[in-house]
């Protein structure tokens, strides 16, 4: 159907096709309602995609977002989708230094092997044993809660009361996180790697009143109900072409390449105005998803937004000729990095690097964390690439507002890029540019993205890669049953915004489709 000829009436509009608005798609088109996707680029997926950022290399890379966790097995069997992933046998590597001997910390490869790391790093069994009483305690609340995601929100006592543990409530729940990573732990390494889930996308300090550090802790902890971050076989575009199969298989309509540009509703019908390379149309609907901000949904509705999102991050894709060799020789690299390598994140540093952005600095000792997906799963490079010993990495820096790139985005970014890289060469034994590959031009493969970058490229507020801030996975003021609600009854929101969104999830895809079929089975 070409553009310009326009569609007829739908059941559903879903606004976006990333990977929750097909998640909502692919639900709704197998319970009979027709389903169309407009989406604004040329390629499904959103954040949730794979791509080929080098020229005349084949290595396809995750290149937003890199591992899964939160994720329900309910969706992937509702939908049945032909996806999988792999664990990962290190949690993760820190390295540091001690009495001017590199040493690190290794958490995984076994039980003993992480209680001798510990002893060696610490001097004694007390954090290990405090750091088993404390993930004992999450991984029984994320048995608890990681099932809620996908059931209608609980009020915050219901929460409370399926929980039944007060202290964890009270840890995770109305203290900030610092004061329970400050009472539980001694070590200063210690202390940063328990705090790093609480900080990716979040800028935050350990004891900000708000808890916003602790909302973020939370959804890292929860995933799967055992809180374990697995690498996506194929990378993350395979996800995202496995629903959008699913979506179509079942019906749906996906139309890359339409742009939502309006969206008028009495409540009840509702038009929605999109445009192509040949012009304006206009599509009726019962219903209307929108798989984008709160930010977004406003300006289609016309609608007051919300408060202004800001991310904090830096994320940068890599290929390399070989892995880089380790100042601390007790550990193979291919362990170190296919776990989640942590630079320059000790408590200390976390809090002073937060101190520095906070006050309009960049880091001194920017904060990040890298992993090697091709180390856990080579099917994203190409046959050569593989024999040869090539291998991704991807970091994800910390602690980077974006006010700190409104002067000057690429100098900024070529300026920060350059003292996180620094960071992590600390702790090699070799510069890591003498193990980068280069592309068919024979330019180094090596990109970052900033979150001006993110907000350019995916629309996402500052750069903002949960929307806006993360709330607690219950009900909340103004929500309704699902937590995708908005002031129109017939407008629901189905991406990240969402109560209970964030990450690659498809919860609030799947929440949405629910929250329509109880109103309209």
């Amino acid at each position: 159907m070409g553009a310009f000829e326009g569609y007829r009436e739908q059941d559903v509009v879903i606004v976006g096709g990333g990977h929750n608005g097909l998640v909502a798609a692919a639900y709704l088109a197998r319970a009979g309602k027709s389903v169309l996707v407009l989406e604004r680029l040329g390629v499904t997926g959103g954040a949730a995609v794979s791509t080929r950022p080098f020229a005349g290399v084949d290595a396809r890379l995750s290149r937003y977002s890199y591992l899964v966790s939160l994720l329900p097995r309910k969706i992937v069997r509702d939908l049945g989708l032909d996806f999988r992933v792999r664990g990962r046998t290190v949690s993760s590597y820190t390295p540091t230094e001690r009495d001017g001997r590199p040493t690190g910390l290794l958490v995984g490869g076994g039980e003993r092997r992480t209680r001798e790391a510990f002893a060696k790093l610490t001097g004694s069994a007390r954090e290990y044993q405090a750091w088993q009483r404390f993930y004992g305690m999450t991984g029984r609340v994320a048995k608890k809660v990681f099932p809620t995601l996908t059931e209608p929100l609980p009020t915050r006592d219901e929460l409370r009361r399926r929980i039944d543990d007060e202290e964890a409530w009270k840890i995770l729940f109305e203290e900030p996180l610092g004061t329970t990573v400050e009472d539980n732990f001694s070590d200063d390494l210690v202390r940063g790697v328990v705090l790093t889930d609480a900080l990716i996308g979040t800028f935050a300090d350990a004891h900000d009143p708000s808890l916003r550090q602790n909302r973020c802790f939370l959804y890292h902890v929860i995933g799967g109900g055992t809180g374990a971050w697995d690498v996506p076989v194929g990378g993350m575009g395979a996800l995202t072409d496995a629903i959008a199969g699913a979506a179509r298989a079942a019906g749906a309509v996906v139309a890359t390449g339409h742009e939502a540009v309006r969206v008028e509703t009495d409540g009840r019908a509702a038009e929605v105005t999109y445009r192509t390379p040949d012009g304006e149309r206009t599509v009726s609907a019962r219903h209307v998803l929108v798989n984008a901000s709160p930010q977004e949904l406003a300006r289609l509705t016309g609608d007051e937004p919300p408060a202004p999102a800001e991310g904090a991050q830096l994320k940068v894709n890599m290929l390399l000729k070989r892995l880089p060799r380790l100042r601390d020789t007790s550990v193979d690299p291919r362990e170190a990095f296919s776990g989640t390598f942590h630079i320059a994140e000790g408590y200390e540093q976390l809090a002073t690097a937060h101190a520095q952005a906070a006050s309009g600095a960049l880091p001194e000792a920017p904060p990040s964390e890298i992993y090697c997906h091709s180390l856990t799963d080579p099917t994203i490079l190409g046959p050569d690439l593989v024999q040869q010993g090539y291998h991704t990495l991807t970091l994800f820096g910390l602690h980077t507002p974006a006010r700190l790139f409104a002067h000057d985005n690429d100098g900024v970014r070529e300026e920060l890029l350059k003292s996180t890289l620094a960071q992590l060469d600390a702790h090699l034994a070799e510069p890591l540019a003498d193990c980068l590959a280069t592309d068919a031009d024979g330019r180094p493969c090596i990109e970052a993205k900033t979150p001006l970058d993110l907000e350019r490229d995916l629309r996402l507020p500052g750069g903002n890669i949960f929307h806006r801030d993360l709330a607690f996975p219950y009900v909340q003021e103004g929500t309704g049953r699902w937590g995708v609600e908005t002031a129109h009854a017939n407008v629901l929101l189905c991406g990240a915004g969402a109560v209970r969104g964030g990450g690659v999830s498809g919860v609030p895809g799947h929440n949405a489709a629910m929250a329509l079929l109880e109103e309209s089975p």
